[in-house]
């Protein structure tokens, strides 16, 4: 558990190796009720390296001082990140009084 929005992390080792080793965050929105999107990497054994950039979001709620990982969402591959991009971007666009 954390007590600090910057102590979150999806960092992960395993007996001495980083299995999943977080490259960047942005805080999506702060209070009782956090969102976290991630940037991270997952170690690969049979090949010794670390995969293509993958991406998740992760809700927090803070209960007696720290934050509980309360849902996740994972964007398994760049193809699905720009899918998302561009339906929040149409949306948005729709969405927007003329001017």
């Amino acid at each position: 558990m954390s007590e600090s929005i910057d102590d979150l992390t999806v960092e992960y080792e395993e007996n001495g190796q980083i299995i999943l080793k977080e490259l960047d965050k942005i805080v999506l929105s702060k209070g009782a009720w956090t969102t976290i999107l991630f940037r991270y990497q997952e170690w690969k054994p049979q090949t010794s390296s670390y995969g293509p950039d993958k991406y998740v979001i992760r809700r927090y709620k803070k209960m007696g001082g720290e934050y509980r990982q309360q849902s996740k969402f994972t964007i398994s591959s760049a193809d699905q990140a720009r899918k998302i991009v561009d339906a929040l971007q149409t949306w948005i666009g729709e969405a927007e009084p003329e001017k």
